[in-house]
């Protein structure tokens, strides 16, 4: 999960200055965009109903296989063969891997999630073997890696300085993410529905009695949830091929960035996931890849031993 954010002909030498710190920053923050985009559904699933959805990383599959149907069929049938290549078509695959993935969340909440609420176990088996399901279905289609065309206008890098080069697909999915937090913003603090969803995080018992219908909060959240894993999906086939096993492998770390922002809170989530995308960074610079990330885990684990509620922890009413 290390992006590139310099040219192969000029790396940078081992000490110390401002060109090799703007590169980990840069490194730091398009790894938490990435883990943020995987963390943003989750925060509020698992915040307002306290379901551990161990099938989340399978919606982020569910996403990509989305884009890439939308690439190899509808936009090859509409527009042409070299349709794939324009980004018209792939900003459309990703509003529709949005309400797909949010579409499969609804039927898991209303046919299988509804019946087991406050049951963390059984729960938790459940979205597993759904997780399990959907991934055996993707390799009924094709066990292997399926490439998905980047549009053309997202080749290439921005070049800042000599041997200090972005590349548009990195900044392509940071702006992706700061466009899903305005959404999630206004939605949240600017509509009834986000003001319904706020009161049952906050206290369920007495939203409910002020008429708020939280079951079906429930589902609308569980589907927000799923659509965002979705467009986490669609973001990741700018960084390679796609599999069965694509959302497997950002689970736990969606997981951690909830648990270290703080469960439902939103600023705590996105301020989790740039702190552990930079350290992830910079340790993994001056270490190796594997140990970097367990002394992230063992950062996050000490720091949640002095401040268990997370960063940012969600004011609530009791």
């Amino acid at each position: 999960m290390r992006p590139c954010g310099i040219s192969p002909d000029n790396r940078f030498e081992s000490e110390f200055n401002v060109e090799s710190v703007l590169v980990q920053l840069f490194n730091g923050l398009s790894i938490g965009s990435i883990l943020l985009l995987a963390a943003l559904g989750l925060a509020f699933s698992f915040g307002l109903m306290k379901v551990i959805n161990m099938a989340h990383g399978e919606f982020i599959m569910v996403g990509a296989y989305v884009t890439y149907f939308f690439q190899q069929y509808i936009a090859v049938q509409l527009g042409g063969p070299d349709a794939p290549k324009q980004g018209g078509y792939f900003l459309l695959s990703i509003v529709a891997a949005f309400f797909i993935t949010g579409l499969l969340g609804i039927l898991l909440e209303r046919f299988l999630i509804r019946h087991l609420y406050g049951r963390v176990t059984d729960t938790l088996l459940a979205t597993w073997g759904v997780g399990l399901v959907l991934q055996q279905l993707a390799r009924s289609y094709d066990a292997r890696n399926l490439p998905v065309v980047a549009p053309e206008w997202l080749n290439g890098s921005l070049k800042v300085a000599a041997g200090l080069e972005f590349p548009y697909k990195r900044l392509f999915i940071i702006g992706l993410v700061i466009v899903c937090i305005i959404g999630i913003y206004f939605y949240l603090y600017h509509s009834p529905a986000g003001r319904r969803t706020r009161a049952t995080m906050q206290n369920r018992e007495m939203a409910a009695s002020l008429g708020v219908t939280t079951r079906r909060v429930d589902a609308y959240t569980f589907a927000l949830g799923a659509g965002l894993a979705g467009v986490a999906g669609s973001a990741l086939t700018l960084l390679g091929q796609i599999g069965p096993q694509l959302g497997t492998g950002y689970i736990v770390d969606a997981f951690m960035v909830v648990v270290l922002g703080g469960v439902g809170s939103l600023p705590g989530t996105v301020l989790a996931a740039v702190v552990i995308g930079v350290f992830n960074s910079f340790l993994e610079r001056s270490t190796t890849a594997t140990l970097g990330k367990v002394l992230v885990f063992v950062i996050i684990i000490a720091f949640l031993q002095w401040k268990p509620n997370g960063l940012v922890a969600l004011r609530g009413r009791t």
